[in-house]
């Protein structure tokens, strides 16, 4: 009877010493749902697919702001962009927020518990004063520069190429090497960071920033041969909502700065077709890259303590609704994908959810899964999406938030008004407030159910609706709330 109990404390201290779990966090830039996981038969992806045979896909995840530095230090630190301040893409929270100086964001918080923290790509933002060193072990590594400086042609001496352009080509093809492009150099070193860390040695939180499928949509040529583009459907829908308020809508300025993409027309179908077989290629190139990550994973024997982590800072329109980018608060520029591969929970391997989640909800939830999540909702505004990937049936929350505001490119005096908006299983209600004042100036609301392509704008036919959902937008939105 002793040496049992002996045996079973043995276990008990065992267990209570056991490393916690390692955490590989993968962040890709503007990418909506067109990935393999999600049923789009044209995406060519078969690596998020395996990762997502392993994991739990959140069919219905969110950003809380749908463009990179906003959302991304918003995710970052696990608070929402009204109470971090970040709503362009220069600013720095440690800057702006209040107490901006003290937070502690997501890789600290692991770095404070233990963790070798790394940060190989585009994680934090990539302008301005919105990088973190204090977040990391070591040095961040190719984490700035602009994307159109991530091109072929503009690392062309400017006597050899082939166009004359201001700033980069909207689309490129070149029949080169993955390394081209950062992302085929944050793949190779973040793999081989995954195959040199000891197994046993300290527990990592690595972050990979892919820099793609952002704009300009470029990718080795071979990548772009894998994608089919007759398969790519034409945008769906293709127009504006109807009854939708012009402050909802924005001039799709990011992709008509690139190239000679057209200012003052709309594009023909040849050029709406060649973008988004650009979009889909660059996504094919990517999901190569999150390949050779996940090997060196396996190589590096990290595969069976690891969880894995896949999602976009936000989504992207490419002709749908008449709109290229993202900077709106409709549902394609605020789903995101989520992946949440924990290999201890076998009961979420390969398994879909429709819990309602929001990205920063990822800080309290890996916190708790790696056993560091005490107190954390005293500070933190997510919740923990844990009890989900336990049980994918399940559900922590009965809404998810997301704001802009319009026209968001150029300066803020510019700024006419922020959206709110509220996402409940099958309803989507945006607010727009006037800048300053904060009167409501219009109202949206689609009905998922019967719209998913949110193609009818029903807040005039449904005003009871849009009251209670006014009410439950308020109690995140005050009237007061103003960036």
């Amino acid at each position: 009877m002793k040496s049992w109990l002996t045996i079973c404390l043995l276990a008990v201290a065992i267990c209570s010493h056991a490393k916690p779990p390692n955490i590989l966090f993968i962040v890709a830039d503007d990418l909506n749902c067109a990935i393999g996981p999600y049923g789009d038969e044209a995406a060519v992806t078969p690596n998020l697919n395996h990762l997502a045979a392993r994991g739990l896909v959140f069919n219905k995840a969110y950003c809380q702001q749908a463009v990179c530095n906003p959302s991304r230090s918003s995710f970052l630190t696990g608070l929402r962009p009204t109470t971090v301040k970040i709503d362009d893409l220069r600013k720095g929270f440690r800057d702006v927020a209040p107490g901006g100086s003290t937070l502690i964001t997501f890789p600290e918080h692991f770095k404070n518990h233990g963790y070798f923290c790394q940060n190989i790509g585009k994680v934090f933002h990539n302008m301005g004063e919105t990088q973190d060193r204090r977040s990391w072990s070591i040095d961040e590594v190719l984490f700035k520069g602009t994307h159109a400086a991530d091109t072929v042609h503009t690392n062309t001496p400017e006597a050899l190429r082939e166009l004359n352009i201001k700033k980069a080509p909207t689309t490129e093809a070149p029949d080169g090497p993955d390394t081209l492009y950062r992302d085929g150099q944050i793949a190779n070193l973040s793999a081989a960071m995954l195959r040199e860390h000891p197994a046993d040695g300290q527990p990592f939180f690595l972050a990979v920033g892919f820099w793609r499928p952002h704009l300009p949509f470029v990718a080795p040529k071979k990548y772009w041969d894998l994608v089919d583009p007759m398969k790519i459907p034409m945008p769906s829908p293709a127009t504006a909502p109807s009854g939708v308020p012009d402050i909802a809508m924005h001039e799709s300025r990011e992709i008509r700065s690139y190239g000679t993409t057209p200012q003052d027309r709309p594009f023909t179908e040849k050029e709406i077709r060649h973008f988004r077989h650009g979009y889909y290629a660059s996504i094919t190139f990517m999901d190569a890259q999150i390949g050779k990550v996940l090997d060196g994973l396996e190589a590096g024997g990290h595969a069976d303590d690891t969880i894995v982590v896949f999602t976009s800072d936000h989504g992207f329109h490419i002709g749908e609704q008449s709109l290229w980018g993202k900077t709106s608060n409709f549902e394609l520029d605020a789903r995101v994908p989520l992946i949440i591969a924990d290999p201890r929970v076998s009961n979420s391997q390969g398994a879909v959810t429709d819990s309602l989640a929001e990205l920063l909800d990822l800080y309290p939830t890996l916190a708790e899964m790696a056993g560091i999540g005490d107190n954390l909702s005293q500070r933190l505004e997510g919740v923990s999406l844990a009890p989900v990937i336990q049980d994918p049936t399940t559900s922590v929350q009965d809404a998810a938030f997301t704001q802009h505001q319009q026209p968001f490119y150029g300066a803020p005096s510019n700024w006419k008004g922020w959206g709110y908006s509220i996402r409940t299983a099958d309803r989507r209600y945006t607010e727009w407030r006037a800048i300053g004042e904060g009167s409501t100036i219009a109202h949206e609301l689609y009905d998922h159910s019967i719209d998913p392509g949110e193609t009818k704008n029903l807040a005039k036919e449904r005003e009871l609706e849009v009251k209670q959902l006014a009410e439950k937008l308020a109690t995140q939105f005050p009237k007061t709330t103003q960036n």
